[in-house]
């Protein structure tokens, strides 16, 4: 590699992200030339025009989510839409999306470097969503009935089975989708979008951070169980407690 190049590593194509249970593919990174390389990656499904970039978004945040892209490292458009079998274009789009949701950086003429996240970094985004999140909890859990909350447990459920099959992606996509439906009963869009930017810039892993091991990922998918029936029961100090816990004890 000439000197002054960028270091680009590819992860494996996606063709679409991954359901709650899917086992992702067996993947070996190399170090030749101090790239990272993968053994018989799988080929790339074939995915329509009208479709490409959001199957691409997708596909780059679950490997965000699951480490294959790497905190640190910077990567072009070209070679990650040669791992996906398509253009760099489609790409170049996601990526953009990406660095605005805080995932990655553009470096010009070079690629797109995926955020260096720091354990105090990820510390203030706790504090900053309990600060917005747990008033609105409590104001929620004297005025919603307990109906209402019921008819949240399916995706609280769902959260609890991605966990237990170590589906990092699948659980984050799950996790949020759990924490906008308590939020949108607020009936304020604004702090439904803050929040979730909030949340999934949280989800972006930590530098040279362990995986979350499947134990970790089940214990915070039963805090979701504890505080619907924390809300149903109208358990302010409870709803409080865990709603604080929740976000700094988090495993994504």
């Amino acid at each position: 590699m000439e000197q002054g190049r960028a270091r680009e590593a590819v992860v494996p194509a996606y063709g679409s992200p991954r359901v709650p249970g899917q086992a992702r593919g067996g993947e070996q990174r190399g170090d030749a030339r101090g790239e990272h390389t993968h053994s018989e990656p799988p080929a790339p499904r074939t995915v329509h025009r009208h479709s490409v970039r959001g199957q691409i978004l997708a596909a780059l945040r679950t490997a965000l989510v699951d480490g294959d892209l790497v905190p640190g490292e910077v990567y072009s458009a070209p070679a990650l839409g040669e791992r996906f079998g398509v253009s760099a274009t489609p790409v170049r789009e996601a990526m953009q999306q990406l660095s605005i949701e805080g995932a990655v950086e553009v470096v010009p003429n070079r690629g797109f470097r995926v955020t260096e996240r720091s354990a105090r970094e990820l510390a203030e985004l706790a504090e900053v969503r309990a600060m917005i999140e747990v008033p609105v909890m409590l104001r929620l859990a004297r005025t919603v009935p307990a109906a209402r909350w019921a008819e949240l447990r399916p995706l609280a459920e769902a959260t609890t089975e991605a966990a237990a099959t170590g589906d990092r992606a699948g659980y984050a996509e799950c996790d949020r989708a759990f924490h906008r439906a308590l939020l949108t009963l607020a009936g304020n869009q604004q702090l439904v979008q803050v929040a979730d930017d909030l949340h999934r810039r949280a989800q972006w892993p930590l530098t040279a951070a362990p995986v979350a091991r499947r134990g970790e990922l089940v214990a915070d998918a039963a805090e979701h169980l504890a505080l619907l029936d924390a809300l149903c029961a109208q358990n302010l100090p409870v709803v409080q407690s865990l709603v604080r816990e929740h976000f700094t004890g988090s495993a994504l």
